[in-house]
Formats: C-alpha cells, structure tokens, sequence
C-alpha cells in the first residue's frame, strides 16, 4: 500500500487517478502534517483526525487509527507538501476538496486556538489543492460553528 504511494509521490504527476487507498493516505498524511505544524502532535488530536478519517471513509474506530497510523509514517517520510497536495487535487473532486478544507479549519480549530503556523499552513494548502478563497473562507465559518 505504501509502495505505490511513495512511488506517485516521486514521480511526476499522472493523468490518471489515484487508487482510493492511495487518495485516503495522503489525505491522511495532510491531516496529519497540519496537526504537527506546531510541534505539538497531542492525543486529542489524533483523536479528532480519527474522527475525520472515520465520518470521511466511513471506517470503524479501529480502522480510522490503523488509516491514521499508517499516514503518520507517509507525513514523515514524503519531504515536500506540494507532491502530496498534488496528489490529492488530482484525485479528489473540487468539492471533495472544500470538504477537505473544512476538515482541516475543524482540525485547526479544534482546541479553541487558531495557532499561527497551523492557520499559514491550512492557507497554503487551500491554495495548493485549488480552493479559492471565498470557498476556503466559507469552510472556516462553517468549521468554527463546530469548534468548543
């Protein structure tokens, strides 16, 4: 399963599709890059991205957490956010991808605190898998009206 990931994100990018468990784990990872951002990958976030990955993927908790643990050693071996954001902009439909971003303000908002690093990194990634700002913005509002 990683080797084909690893393998797309080394290599240009492809006309055609990303498998879908390819397409889950750098979705994963981006989750997972973002709760690090601030150098403090705490359990209630990890919790939150099982959450997310389960609503998303429609998995059992056991499964979000495996999904979740296998993207924390993609989001530590793959260098460069673009390659992974590109990835996912390929395989993921414009509207899946405003969804995304609505998954990471919810991540991002979570504890409370819209923490500077974790605030500049959503931005850019918005921007790398082609939200604009208007829908990006819509999805922040819509994620703090789900924040503590």
């Amino acid at each position: 399963m990683f080797d084909t990931l690893f393998k797309r994100l080394r290599a240009e990018p492809a006309s055609d599709p990303l498998e879908t468990n390819d397409a889950r784990l750098a979705l994963a990872a981006l989750l997972v890059r973002l709760a690090r951002t601030d150098h403090d990958y705490a359990e209630s976030e990890k919790a939150i991205i099982d959450e997310l990955l389960a609503d998303r993927y429609d998995l059992t908790p056991p499964e979000a957490s495996a999904l979740r643990a296998g993207a924390e050693d993609v989001e530590t071996t793959v260098g460069d956010t673009v390659h992974l954001t590109r990835l996912i902009k390929a395989a993921i439909p414009y509207i899946d991808r405003t969804a995304l971003v609505f998954d990471l303000w919810r991540l991002v908002l979570a504890d409370g605190t819209r923490d500077h690093a974790e605030n500049q990194f959503l931005r850019l990634v918005a921007k790398l898998v082609g939200v604009n700002d208007v829908d990006s913005a819509m999805a922040r509002q819509e994620a703090a009206k789900h924040a503590p």
